[in-house]
């Protein structure tokens, strides 16, 4: 059984961590861009990281521990991740690409110093291989898990995908029109939805975290499409 205490320590939790994405994005993208808002936005990512590890570990008491992968985990993110990856590269190549504005993103990336091709490529080998592992750790692992006590059931998982969701749409307004902004924030929400819900049915972030990489490769080679092409 919940206990109200358990449901504020949660709130408070999602209170302390959901903002700081959003405000780490919106300094770096159109607050202050250039050298403060990336060091905001730096700042904003150890918050995002930091929190849920000195919670867990030293409000919730829980032992962190990386598990290996079961053969079903693998197939369904591998599974998931394909999908993903063939409806975003096909969302773009259909529909998206008058969505960009390639002078405005070009400029924002020169902004955050990543308009080098080899730079940009170790920049997104970064977000495929590490960055998903670390927002499924963030937004499935902690921020689920939270929702959970907050709301019990699957509810939690559409509440999670729209906490998710929330930031995103601030990156989508920095580099799409409206119709790029509308259809990629459901995008993302489906996404977070999908993830939440592997991770409901697992209790690990496997399955989540491989489709993830592959649909950040998908968006590593739009981006590169972009600004190279």
């Amino acid at each position: 059984m919940i206990e109200n205490t358990d449901r504020q320590n949660a709130q408070l939790a999602l209170i302390l961590l959901v903002p700081a994405a959003s405000i780490g994005v919106a300094m770096s993208l159109f607050i202050a861009p250039g050298t403060v808002g990336t060091i905001v936005s730096v700042l904003c990512g150890i918050w995002l990281l930091g929190l849920p590890i000195a919670w867990a570990v030293l409000r919730d008491r829980h032992q962190l521990h990386l598990s290996l992968p079961k053969y079903q985990e693998l197939l369904v993110g591998i599974v998931l991740g394909l999908l993903m990856f063939g409806i975003i590269l096909g969302t773009y190549w259909f529909l998206g690409q008058d969505w960009i504005d390639a002078a405005d993103a070009k400029s924002k990336v020169q902004q955050m110093g990543l308009s080098n091709p080899m730079i940009f490529l170790i920049v997104q080998a970064y977000f495929v291989l590490i960055n998903s592992l670390i927002e499924e750790f963030i937004w499935r692992w902690f921020v689920y898990k939270k929702c959970e006590i907050i709301i019990p059931g699957k509810a939690a998982i559409f509440l999670s995908a729209l906490f998710f969701t929330l930031h995103h749409i601030i990156v989508l307004a920095a580099y799409t029109d409206w119709h790029g902004v509308i259809l990629g924030s459901l995008a993302v929400f489906a996404a977070g939805a999908i993830w939440s819900w592997c991770y409901l049915i697992y209790r690990s972030l496997w399955a989540s975290y491989i489709s993830h990489a592959i649909a950040d490769l998908a968006l590593g080679i739009i981006a590169w499409q972009t600004l190279f092409s």
